[in-house]
C-alpha cells in the first residue's frame, strides 16, 4: 500500500491578528499527484511556503518519510527533496537554457572557468530525457513561449534532484496545446515516481492530472479524497456545502 511521503499535522501559521493555516493537516503520498484546491487568501501559498522552507510554522509538525520537523530551513527542505516552480518561475529572463538550468550551480573547468560546453551537454540530454522540445536552447528564456519557460523551471527542478516537486498555478497564462504538453510532462514525471503537489484553480484539469485532492479554506483542509472518487461536479457541489457548513461553526464560535 502507498504510503504519505509528506504529513502536515496540526500546522497553525499566524501573521499578527491574521490566521492564515489554522490546525492545517496535508498529505501527498509518494508517486502520485496530489492537488491542491481553494479560493485565494484560504492557505494554499503558505502551506507551500512552509513546505520549501521559506516560512516556519507557529506550530505543529512535518512529516518527510520518516523524519519529523517542527520547521524546515530552505537548505533542509532541498535535502528532502524537495523544489518548487511558482508562477513567476524565477528564471533569469536575460539566461538561455543552460543559464538557468545551472544558475548557482555552474560547472567549472580547472576550477576557474566556466564550462559552457559541458553545460550545454547536460542540458541537452536532461530536456531529451524529459521529452522536452525547445529548437534553441542557446536563445534567452524571455524570448521564449509561457510553456517553454514552464518545461525550463521544470527542468531546473528535476535537476536539482526533486523528489518531491511543488507547481503553483503551472499553467494559468498557456494556451491549450502549452497546457497538454505541460500536463503531458507531469505525466511522465509521475511515472518517474516523483511525488507532485500541484495548485491549480482548474477543477476540470485537476480531475484529468491527479490522483488525490485537498480542498481547504481558511487555513484549514475541509476535505481530501481520490479523484476516481468523484466528480468536478461533486466536488463543487462538496466545497459549497462544506463551505456552509464550515461558515457556521465558526459562527457558533
Amino acid at each position: 500500500m502507498n504510503k504519505p511521503v509528506i504529513q502536515m499535522e496540526g500546522i497553525i501559521k499566524q501573521f499578527g491578528s491574521i490566521t492564515a493555516l489554522d490546525n492545517m493537516k496535508f498529505q501527498a503520498y509518494g508517486g502520485e499527484i496530489t492537488a491542491i484546491v481553494g479560493d485565494n487568501g484560504s492557505g494554499k501559498s503558505t502551506l507551500i511556503q512552509l513546505l520549501t522552507g521559506c516560512m516556519k510554522p507557529d506550530q505543529g509538525i512535518i512529516r518527510i518519510k520518516e523524519r519529523v520537523f517542527h520547521s524546515l530551513t530552505v537548505k533542509e527542505a532541498m535535502n528532502q527533496g524537495i523544489t518548487a516552480v511558482y508562477q513567476n518561475l524565477a528564471l533569469d529572463n536575460c539566461k538561455d537554457c543552460a543559464g538557468n538550468l545551472f544558475l548557482g550551480r555552474e560547472l567549472l573547468h580547472f576550477g576557474f572557468f566556466l564550462d559552457y560546453r559541458a553545460m550545454y551537454r547536460e542540458t541537452e540530454k536532461l530536456l531529451r530525457q524529459l521529452h522536452i522540445h525547445i529548437p534553441d536552447i542557446r536563445q534567452p528564456v524571455e524570448k521564449m513561449s509561457g510553456g517553454q519557460r514552464q518545461a525550463v523551471a521544470i527542468a531546473r527542478a528535476v535537476y536539482q534532484n526533486g523528489e518531491i516537486m511543488i507547481f503553483d498555478e503551472p499553467t494559468s497564462a498557456m494556451g491549450m496545446k502549452e497546457t497538454e504538453r505541460i500536463m503531458n510532462l507531469f505525466r511522465y514525471l509521475k511515472e518517474q515516481g516523483k511525488t507532485i503537489i500541484l495548485i491549480s484553480h482548474n477543477l476540470f484539469q485537476v480531475f484529468d492530472i491527479s490522483d488525490r485532492i485537498c480542498v481547504i479554506k481558511n487555513g484549514r483542509q475541509i476535505d481530501s479524497f481520490l479523484t476516481r472518487d468523484s466528480t468536478p461536479k461533486q466536488l463543487y457541489q462538496t466545497i459549497i456545502e462544506r463551505e456552509e457548513q464550515t461558515d457556521d461553526e465558526e459562527m457558533d464560535e
